[in-house]
């Protein structure tokens, strides 16, 4: 997403003029952003045979998935409601990867007879699954390849005390399970986290698919999950995916030659796709000095975007009620009767009761993660295309929060 300097607007929409219309805090969704950075990634990828499957957790407005699906790629599900809500928004079965983790069996066959693509990551279930359908459903197995990459260790799940994947220590036994079930193995996956840079470890996790793949004599794809980095802050490194790309494809080109026929390539991206796309607005309620800060009390906060909590997140904010003035020192919180810092010690343009603040890169895992912790509603959802601002999800009510709950006479 880019908001242009001075003007605050995204395809030529005036941010400060949505919270008009739509109030605060809001969600906003740069649409062209989305299609650029597929683009990007078929324009790295443009030499194999690249399969996208867009990883719904980051952002599952049926809206984005709709727009994700028109650009041409799949989706990658985690749950079931995942599965159902891609279908519904019209993705076929077969574009449809279901990736769960620690489900039980019965969510399985409830995907099995959905007829998507399932994504097993664990000995037991694998032994379920062979007992229960043998060859007649084709499986991908999804491995652990023991690698530490990414950034905040929740969000790193490719080393050797994940629970994701199989351990590639443990090929053997997969091996003797898929020839006891005659199970009809048809892709490989390994994911090794979020937040990745180098190429060099996109082709460690490479080289070491390549070897659990030369077991395999009927595979059709090769998934390599997602990681890639977004820029966060000026001066940030980003994944340069144009050299991973390159790198990748050339060393994918090579074992399809070996293995003896083109594969499929395929990447689950998620916050590489829509975390760019993503502006949370916020108001600022009360001004607040103290000895030690300055702070900006907003009206939102970890109900709407836990990352800065969750993960140490780093997210850009700007003042976009003020062009000019003198800047000052400030540490943004929110409203959640917990310590819910968004930003500390920002230089901003000075910041009076009733602005507006630009939170930035909040499209990945920012309104996917919101709650209605405190008793709060959920905010409203924006998408921008083609210069028109159009509402996705309606503001939540008070109605909303007592909609499931049933009173009992006491």
């Amino acid at each position: 997403m880019e908001i242009r300097n001075q003007q605050f607007e995204i395809q030529g929409v005036s941010l400060l003029d949505l919270t008009k219309e739509f109030g605060t805090p809001l969600y906003v969704y740069d649409g062209q952003k989305i299609i650029d950075q597929v683009n990007l990634l078929k324009q790295a990828f443009s030499t194999v045979n690249l399969k996208i499957k867009y990883a719904t957790k980051a952002l599952s407005n049926i809206n984005v998935l709709k727009l994700m699906k028109k650009s041409g790629t799949g989706v990658d599900a985690v749950s079931i409601e995942e599965v159902k809500l891609c279908l519904h928004v019209g993705f076929e079965p077969n574009e449809i990867m279901y990736t769960p983790n620690c489900v039980s069996f019965e969510e399985i066959q409830e995907a099995v007879d959905l007829g998507v693509m399932i994504n097993i990551d664990n000995i037991p279930m694998l032994e379920h699954f062979g007992t229960e359908y043998g060859s007649k459903v084709p499986i991908c197995i999804r491995l652990n390849p023991h690698i530490l990459a990414g950034g905040n260790a929740k969000i790193s799940v490719g080393h050797i005390d994940s629970k994701f994947g199989i351990s590639i220590l443990q090929l053997k036994h997969i091996l003797k399970i898929v020839e006891a079930h005659k199970l009809n193995v048809t892709g490989l996956h390994v994911h090794t986290g979020s937040d990745i840079l180098d190429a060099e470890v996109f082709l460690k996790g490479a080289e070491i698919l390549f070897d659990a793949a030369r077991e395999f004599k009927d595979l059709t794809f090769l998934d390599f999950g997602g990681g890639f980095k977004v820029a966060y802050k000026e001066g940030d490194i980003a994944t340069d995916i144009l050299e991973v790309g390159e790198k990748v494809s050339a060393a994918f080109k090579e074992f399809c030659k070996e293995y003896g026929r083109e594969l499929e390539i395929w990447f689950e991206p998620g916050k590489f796709l829509v975390s760019e796309c993503g502006v949370l607005l916020v108001k600022a309620n009360v001004i607040k000095a103290t000895p030690a800060s300055t702070f900006i009390g907003v009206d939102s906060g970890l109900n709407h975007l836990i990352r800065p909590m969750m993960y140490d997140a780093y997210h850009g904010v700007e003042n976009i009620s003020r062009l000019e003035g003198p800047e000052r020192v400030y540490t943004i919180v929110g409203y959640i009767c917990e310590t819910d810092t968004i930003a500390a010690d920002r230089k901003l343009k000075e910041v009076k009761e009733g602005d507006i603040l630009a939170i930035k890169n909040a499209g990945a895992y920012g309104f996917s993660m919101a709650s209605n912790y405190n008793s709060r509603l959920r905010p409203a959802e924006v998408m921008i295309l083609n210069g028109k601002a159009h509402l996705i999800r309606k503001r939540e009510s008070f109605e909303d929060i007592l909609r499931h709950q049933i009173a009992i006479e006491l």
